[in-house]
């Protein structure tokens, strides 16, 4: 046993960029693709990530900076501290239930596929960290690991569920074919998006505001480009962050970070789609063994490989309306706490909001004042959601031996400590315990049962291409 634990901790401490090429050479052979076809589509997918995440750490190093600066500047004093995504991925991972999550969701993955429940197979091997973190909170209340693991599948399941539904959405979108995208945090918001978008269908004026970036570039020429956008936002949160700031340093000091900031922006505008390409190129060759594979096991049936929401982040609409977000953010925070509905300090995970934000830009077609508006409100929700998990985030976070930060009572998380499929989940087991975690199963296999009659119609929804002939 202890072996097997061993394993299972080595392979999290490989991380992702390490993990996911190795997932993806031995789906490769699992699916008939040739040894060299299927290392060499491994490697440029790792690499491709290595890019990815470099880009993403350009953008969290300096958004987190401007962040922290508007932070101090406001005066802001909250009691529970962002501990940022990736404080919780370790509590999550190092938690109880983290030891045998990978397992429990490769086995949710494979009868799901063997019962046509879903058509992705998730290798987003890394990111089962959602799932667990789901699990270390019921555990944290119930103390009963059976419960924290079954509340955990449920949600890989219900992950798996998004992916399928928003999956046409996603690769029309983005234009990554054969792509779904399981991730547990990004997903959770498109219930709550679609809704939203329809409401804003109905609003005089924002129902026909053409405001995507395309719309942008040619209304406005060069100073619509994506990078000149990246830029444009850079500098206007530097002037926010620091532009008066005596604190750090002169007119002269402070004119420096505000065009670093500037052009680092619209570098992530530039690389991102470039990285995102070298990753499309890797999985080339996976997805038509995996079609191949399906074709002859499944007459007809489809398969989508499951991945990171971070290969949709670097779209101009997902990172320009995230990064109009961070200053309502940090400014609802405020308020809400006003008004004693907040009490969490969003910082640490500021630079995850582009990932909140990804698959909401197919549902509102890459409109960025619709991306601003429905951000805002699940923002507002997120906020209200990490205060009152905070106790249950500490206590998890004591299960798996985190290190608190010092002078800190109670620690939460803009990522999945703000997550509503999280609270909802958290919500059944708190209530009515194995009871409410059978309603929740019957629920989602209704839910389940529905879409699978109209997949189509459901799909439209979620951003999907309309079929020849316009409406359904």
């Amino acid at each position: 046993m202890d072996g097997v634990l061993a394993v299972i901790n080595w392979l999290q401490g490989l991380g992702p960029t390490v993990l996911l090429p190795i997932v993806i050479f031995t789906i490769g052979l699992i699916l008939g693709a040739k040894a060299g076809r299927a290392f060499r589509s491994a490697l440029t997918i790792g690499i491709a990530f290595v890019g990815i995440n470099l880009v993403i750490g350009l953008l969290c190093g300096d958004l987190g900076g401007a962040a922290q600066a508007m932070v101090e500047r406001l005066g802001v004093s909250l009691d529970v501290v962002d501990v940022g995504w990736p404080a919780s991925a370790a509590i999550a991972f190092g938690g109880t239930v983290g030891i045998w999550i990978i397992p429990v969701s490769i086995l949710v993955n494979i009868f799901m596929l063997l019962i046509r429940g879903t058509k992705t197979l998730n290798v987003d091997i890394w990111n089962f960290w959602h799932f667990a973190f789901t699990g270390s909170l019921v555990y944290a209340i119930s103390n009963d690991l059976a419960l924290a693991l079954a509340t955990a599948a449920l949600n890989a399941a219900i992950a798996l569920f998004l992916a399928d539904w928003t999956a046409p959405g996603v690769q029309d979108f983005y234009g990554v074919p054969d792509i779904s995208i399981p991730h547990g945090f990004s997903a959770a918001y498109v219930p709550i998006a679609i809704p939203l978008n329809k409401l804003l269908d109905k609003i005089p004026g924002l129902s026909t505001l053409d405001a995507d970036p395309e719309a942008i570039q040619k209304r406005y020429g060069v100073l619509g480009e994506p990078i000149v956008v990246g830029l444009v936002i850079g500098l206007l949160l530097g002037c926010l962050a620091w532009l008066g700031d005596t604190s750090v340093g002169n007119f002269g000091v402070q004119l420096q970070k505000i065009l670093g900031l500037g052009i680092n922006l619209g570098a992530v505008m530039l690389l991102m789609p470039r990285m995102v390409a070298i990753l499309m190129e890797g999985l080339i060759p996976i997805s038509e063994s995996a079609r191949e594979f399906m074709q002859r096991r499944f007459k007809g049936g489809e398969f989508y490989i499951g991945l990171d929401s971070a290969i949709l982040i670097g779209h101009p609409a997902a990172i320009a309306t995230a990064l109009l977000l961070v200053p309502v953010t940090i400014l609802l925070a405020i308020a809400m706490s006003a008004l004693h509905l907040n009490r969490v300090l969003p910082f640490g995970d500021l630079a995850t909001i582009p990932f909140m934000v990804a698959m909401i830009a197919p549902i509102t077609r890459g409109n960025i004042v619709r991306g601003v508006i429905i951000g805002t409100v699940v923002i507002f929700i997120g906020l209200m959601i990490a205060t009152g998990v905070a106790p249950l985030h500490t206590a998890a976070a004591l299960d798996a031996q985190f290190v608190m930060p010092e002078n800190t009572a109670q620690i939460s998380s803009f990522c999945d400590g703000a997550n509503p499929l999280t609270w909802v989940l958290l919500t059944f087991g708190q209530l009515a315990g194995w009871i409410g975690w059978g309603i929740a199963v019957i629920i989602f296999g209704v839910i389940l049962y529905f879409y699978k009659q109209n997949e189509s119609a459901w799909e439209i929804a979620a951003g999907g291409p309309k079929p020849e002939g316009g409406e359904v």
